[in-house]
């Protein structure tokens, strides 16, 4: 079998991976969409590493758009095979690829009629809501920890990985003329530690492992300091008039914010002005959250017993309407915004930020990592200037970044995860999900060790596995 590495390889973004069996059947670990400058985006999703209706199956690690966003496209492009996903990530894509749908459409429409410069081409969506509802009917979910066949001689197994709700790693059992062969994949590792879920699960022996290196040479803050500090950005904010406006994904980081700021409120120490959720998807992200609490730590149980409501209080408000959001750019006291999308490339944050960065007053919150060419990442940059909607603006907002909120394991926690492996049978870490110098700092942590082989792998580089 052969393993060909075409998305998220030497970059943050755009998960997808193709495992090719000696009879070829052919299955996608991920289909994730690539995020980053324009160009490069549409030249990275236009194509994929074999026809669509080619593939077998897709075996999903989680909903967030990295990971999943180029499912609607493959179903256009003639994928009828099954999405192997948790039930939770069921739920959550049925969002999220509606929401990516409409958003595609919509940044489309307006670049078309507001951006467009005088003989460029039109701009068209990557996929439409017709497909992004065609594929959801191909999903089949899931529970955590039960094998599944999802070809002829291959097992799934998916595992809790801890890094947002329905999040899991995945094990695949193929049978060879050698016997048995695992191949892991880790998808995105959780921060240990963090609230709402539990932390990543344990995988058993493999011969060979995707590992995602987003965080390689870095071991964050503590997560024990997270809504403190998010307290203290909001406080000093507040004080000298202005509005803390947070980028953030609608699916997990939002709703760990709400959380951290519930439980401020709960203390009696949170600096008393309105905070926003201004992103539809989030809303409904966090009716799917409720209707999961499987998937809860015990700690978010415990609270919920004195507070049944850990996503709510009284001066939260969630925004479903745009002439709402677009009402909230005009208020002169005081507020937090949270909203989408999570790098600041597409939806309404990008109003918000438009409406922020020039006032000294303001900050712009940053509590994700940001990849590559995206807006987000200029900002975590403090360029002096950045474009939004294709305008310059000058950046004269504070930026603050609190990676205490991290949904991501830090280089210590994926060597700890990695190290629980069975060392004589691993023979490669296939290292993903990470820009080149993350990867090179932890693949010598990984070495270091006791990992024999570790690779970072080029994107469309094929290894032949057994």
């Amino acid at each position: 079998m052969e393993l060909t590495f075409w998305g998220a390889a030497r970059t943050v973004t755009g998960s997808l991976h193709l495992l090719t069996l000696d009879d070829g059947t052919r299955l996608m670990l991920d289909c994730g969409l690539y995020q980053g400058r324009r160009d490069e985006a549409e030249e990275r999703n236009r194509d994929f590493p074999c026809r669509p209706s080619e593939v077998h199956a897709v075996l999903l690690s989680h909903a967030h758009i990295d990971h999943a966003g180029l499912l609607p496209k493959l179903y256009a492009e003639g994928f009828r095979g099954r999405v192997y996903t948790t039930h939770a990530t069921v739920d959550l894509c049925g969002l999220m690829l509606r929401d990516s749908a409409h958003i595609q459409e919509k940044d489309a429409e307006f670049f078309n009629k507001r951006i467009r410069k005088k003989g460029e081409r039109a701009v068209e969506p990557l996929y439409t809501m017709e497909d992004a509802e065609g594929v959801m009917g191909r999903f089949v979910g899931l529970p955590y920890d039960a094998p599944m066949e999802v070809a002829p001689g291959v097992t799934a197994t998916f595992r809790d990985a801890g890094h947002i709700l329905g999040s899991a790693t995945i094990t695949l059992d193929v049978e060879t003329p050698r016997g048995t062969r695992t191949l892991g994949f880790t998808g995105d590792i959780g921060n240990p530690g963090r609230p709402i879920l539990r932390d990543p699960a344990p995988l058993p022996p493999c011969d060979w492992l995707i590992c995602e290196s987003t965080y390689g040479g870095r071991t964050h803050e503590d997560a024990g300091t997270a809504a403190d500090r998010l307290g203290e950005v909001i406080a000093r904010t507040a004080a000298r008039g202005g509005r803390v406006v947070v980028p953030a994904f609608a699916v997990g980081r939002t709703q760990e914010l709400v959380y951290a700021l519930d439980r401020l409120e709960s203390a009696g120490t949170l600096t008393p002005i309105p905070v926003f959720v201004d992103s539809p998807l989030a809303v409904n992200a966090t009716a799917v959250f409720q209707s999961h609490p499987e998937c809860y730590d015990r700690e978010l149980l415990d609270y919920m017993m004195t507070d049944p409501s850990p996503f709510g209080f009284e001066r939260l408000e969630y925004v479903r309407e745009a002439a709402r959001s677009k009402e909230l750019n005009g208020l002169r006291v005081p507020f937090v915004v949270i909203s989408a999308s999570g790098m600041a490339e597409a939806g309404r944050i990008l109003h918000h930020l438009r409406n922020s960065v020039e006032d000294p007053r303001n900050t712009v919150l940053v509590v994700g990592f940001m990849a590559e060419h995206t807006l987000g990442r200029r900002l975590v940059e403090r360029r002096e200037t950045v474009n939004i909607f294709g305008r310059p603006h000058a950046l004269r907002a504070e930026v603050a970044v609190l990676n205490a909120f991290s949904a991501h394991a830090d280089e210590p926690g994926i060597v700890d995860f990695v190290g629980h492996l069975d060392g004589e049978r691993l023979q490669t870490v296939f290292l993903v999900h990470g820009e080149p110098d993350r990867q090179a700092l932890l693949a010598d942590a990984l070495r270091a060790a006791g990992v024999r082989d570790v690779q970072a792998p080029e994107r469309g580089h094929t290894v032949r596995l057994a």
